[in-house]
């Protein structure tokens, strides 16, 4: 998978639109769509902001196993999760698993 088919998976697995990533990353609309299509490739700086609007990491980014771990529905979900609903989904986790012992 090349740079710009990431990206848009990534996207999709956030439902996030064109314009909505691109306005989250501070880059044009035109230049994400550039880089989704492969007509462009993006510097590492602009690579990291579109990461950061999508709360990914670049290592994860560029990790090979991510994009089968983001096939799981639950994973997929949580990556779709506000930071508010994923410390919550923490404190309930953890609620969860000492509960076991």
């Amino acid at each position: 998978m090349n740079i710009g088919e990431k990206i848009t998976y990534y996207r999709k697995k956030k439902n996030y639109s064109v314009n909505k990533l691109a306005n989250l990353a501070g880059i044009s609309q035109s230049y994400l769509r550039d880089i989704e299509l492969g007509n462009k490739n993006p510097t590492i700086e602009f690579l990291s902001y579109i990461c950061e609007a999508l709360n990914i990491s670049l290592k994860d980014f560029f990790d090979d196993d991510t994009p089968s771990l983001l096939d799981d529905p639950l994973i997929c979900h949580i990556y779709q999760l506000s930071p508010k609903q994923k410390d919550a989904l923490l404190t309930f986790l953890n609620t969860l698993m000492t509960s076991d012992n």
